[in-house]
């Protein structure tokens, strides 16, 4: 099958899709609604015809894109338009989360599968109230029990709709942690220099220079 007639069927699933579409769900989609023609789609073939797709969106007169996010293929409107989509769907958008709930489900992130005895070991404090808040949310979800551990306690781990909202694929894909520190550290060490350079600057003395004997008074 030529990837000419297989793109048009990919772009038309993803867009009518209301969940990512994997790879090898995208191959049997196709191969199901053009059973009729002997010459199957492939593997290689979708992988190809997704490459091409995206090249095609990347380009700067598109506001979207199509990127893998939430474990499948999904357009996505490119983050420099966020702000202006935002103000049509207000409504749907997750509402700010507390100090207390991003610190909650940064441990989950990292440290999944959890249970809520190690989430408060960790942040030293209750934590029932943020993981009710991050379940209503869909951004956890209970993955089951840890039946080694005395009484058996819920473990939780991130949700697809986690992966979907923040923009991964997989919780693999979420920065290394040495990674945000060193972030952190540059920009700390940016900000200090340009304080130190203004510091520098208001010190230095001021010369006087004497006026033009022309324009003597």
């Amino acid at each position: 099958m030529e990837l000419s007639q297989i793109i048009p069927h990919i772009e038309a699933l993803i867009f009518a899709s209301d969940k990512p579409l994997s790879t090898l769900e995208l191959v049997d989609l196709i191969n199901n609604a053009l059973g009729f023609i002997e010459d199957k789609a492939t593997l290689d073939q979708v992988e190809s015809a997704i490459e091409a797709i995206r090249e095609k969106y990347d380009s700067e007169f598109y506001a979207f894109e199509m990127k893998e996010s939430g474990g499948g293929w999904q357009f996505l409107t490119k983050k420099e338009y966020h702000k202006t989509i935002a103000q049509l769907n207000a409504d749907k958008y997750l509402k700010k989360l507390s100090t207390a709930s991003l610190e909650t489900l940064s441990i989950i992130a990292y440290k999944q599968p959890i249970t809520k005895s190690e989430i408060e070991n960790i942040r030293g404090v209750n934590c029932d109230y943020a993981v009710q808040k991050l379940l209503e949310k869909e951004l956890v979800i209970i993955a089951g029990r840890n039946e080694d551990a005395v009484g058996k306690p819920l473990i939780y781990t991130t949700s697809k709709s986690f992966m979907d909202y923040f923009g991964i694929n997989s919780p693999e894909d979420l920065p290394k942690i040495k990674e945000v520190l060193m972030e952190e550290l540059v920009e700390a060490t940016k900000i200090n220099n340009e304080e130190e350079s203004a510091e520098e600057k208001q010190e230095e003395p001021v010369t006087e220079t004497e006026e033009p004997i022309d324009n003597l008074q």
